[in-house]
Formats: C-alpha cells, sequence, structure tokens
C-alpha cells in the first residue's frame, strides 16, 4: 500500500524529553495543527537530569524538571499544540517496562489517535558521532508496543478495560529518526515555527543558536523528494488494514 501524506483527526506525539520533538518532528505537528489537528504532545520524563553544570547537585533536579516543563509547554505553544502530557519517569533511567506501557495505552485509549508518532526503537548510532540517548530507544519502544498490540486488543490490560478504557486502533505510527524512511513530510511553511518552538528550550540551548543545523537537516531530508524545500522523515507504518482472526 502507498504510504501518502495524511492529515490525522487526532495526533499524539510520544517522546522521552521535552525538546526531542523540537529537534526531529516539529515541523510535521505544526503543519498537522494548523490544518486543524487536535495535536496531544506527551513527554515520558521532565528532563530533570538535563544539565552538566558544576554547581548543581540532586536538589536542582526538581527545579530543573519545572523548568523544562514550562519550556516544552511554550515550545508546544509556538507549534499550535494545546495539551501537554508530563508523565514524571526519571530522566537518564528510562526503561521500556510493561508500567510504562500501560500508561501510555491508557494514553492511547483515552485519546483515540489516528497517528502516533514516536522514535526509531532500534537505532543505537547515527554515523559515527553521535549515540542515541537509551531513554529515547526505551520510550519508543513502549511507545510501539503500546500502540501494537497493547491499544487495539481487548484482552491486554483487562483492568484498563475495566476501567472504562476501551481498545482503540491507531491508523498510522510515524517513526523518526529511522535507518531506512520511506515518508517525508514538506515542512517549508512550518520550519520557522519549527525553530521558534527550538529555541524555547533555553536551560538546553544556551546561548547557541539551532537555526543552522535545523535548516540543514531539514534541506537534506527535502533533497529525496523534488519541489521541496524543507522536509521531515519518517518510516510510516500503516495499521488501519484488516486482518482475519484465526
Amino acid at each position: 500500500m502507498k504510504k501518502s501524506e495524511f492529515i490525522p483527526q487526532i495526533a499524539m506525539s510520544i517522546q522521552a524529553h521535552p525538546d526531542d520533538q523540537e529537534f526531529t518532528v516539529a515541523g510535521t505537528l505544526a503543519k498537522w495543527a494548523r490544518a486543524g489537528t487536535r495535536v496531544v504532545s506527551v513527554i515520558i520524563t521532565s528532563g530533570d537530569a538535563g544539565s552538566n553544570e558544576v554547581t548543581k547537585n540532586a536538589a536542582y533536579k526538581p527545579e530543573l524538571a519545572a523548568l523544562r516543563q514550562v519550556e516544552q509547554k511554550a515550545a508546544n505553544a509556538v507549534l499550535g499544540i494545546q495539551e501537554t502530557l508530563f508523565l514524571g519517569y526519571p530522566d537518564g533511567e528510562l526503561e521500556p517496562t510493561m508500567g510504562l506501557r500501560k500508561d501510555l495505552t491508557r494514553l492511547i485509549r483515552q485519546v483515540k489517535p489516528d497517528a502516533v508518532v514516536i522514535g526509531d526503537p532500534q537505532t543505537v548510532f547515527y554515523g559515527n558521532g553521535y549515540i542515541n540517548h537509551p531513554d529515547h530507544r526505551a520510550a519508543a519502544q513502549a511507545a510501539l508496543y503500546a500502540v501494537f498490540p497493547s491499544s487495539e486488543t481487548r484482552l491486554i490490560f483487562t483492568d484498563l478495560l475495566e476501567a472504562g478504557y476501551e481498545p482503540h486502533k491507531v491508523r498510522r505510527i510515524y517513526v523518526h529518526g529511522a535507518e531506512n524512511t520511506d515518508t517525508i513530510v514538506d515542512i517549508t511553511a512550518t520550519i520557522d515555527a519549527k525553530i521558534e518552538a527550538l529555541r524555547k528550550h533555553v536551560s538546553q540551548l544556551g546561548e547557541w543558536d539551532p537555526e543552522k543545523m535545523i535548516r540543514d537537516w531539514a534541506r537534506e531530508e527535502a533533497k529525496k523528494k523534488k519541489k521541496m524545500e524543507y522536509g521531515e522523515a519518517f518510516k510510516v507504518m500503516i495499521n488501519e488494514d484488516d486482518i482475519a482472526e484465526n
């Protein structure tokens, strides 16, 4: 089946840390939001380990978590995202546990998104200069298996069913950071919003301006498509075909 671009009515972005979606998929989320999509941003941790300042210690973590949540909400406002959910898992210690999968399954059944946007649960190395953060992989794995099979299978997590969370089948899974991508979303009209949103994460960026890097990345992705200046690349899994039961 051709993996053509579509505009979901409801989309959910599930990422490990504040700023993850701004570096990766914010152009697509902004594009969908402008088209009328209800976008729900789920941040699994509060990014409370995101500092290497020598003057900081464990007592600073609640303050940093609160700051990073404020920054994420400000970034989402730029993108047109009005719903931001923080799950409060420990930053830097995330694992794809059954508890996390159940939390995400509950949210998916509650929100009922047509599309869920996640990272790649497999990739460890990007080139020879970046080791993928283990939180990214853990978040992606838990989210992927929350989408399938957990959110759509009636007798998985039956306590959720008893609590009134009926199964929900997600139509599309957009995976960013995958080695083999097959879909490029044109973000030419929203790249400025992506950059502005990323700049809201002052606690992480400091005085560094990410504009050149973001534009270079998006321009490189767009080369895979004609007549596109800036793009974001995904592997899109289509999860809507009816499959006969055994």
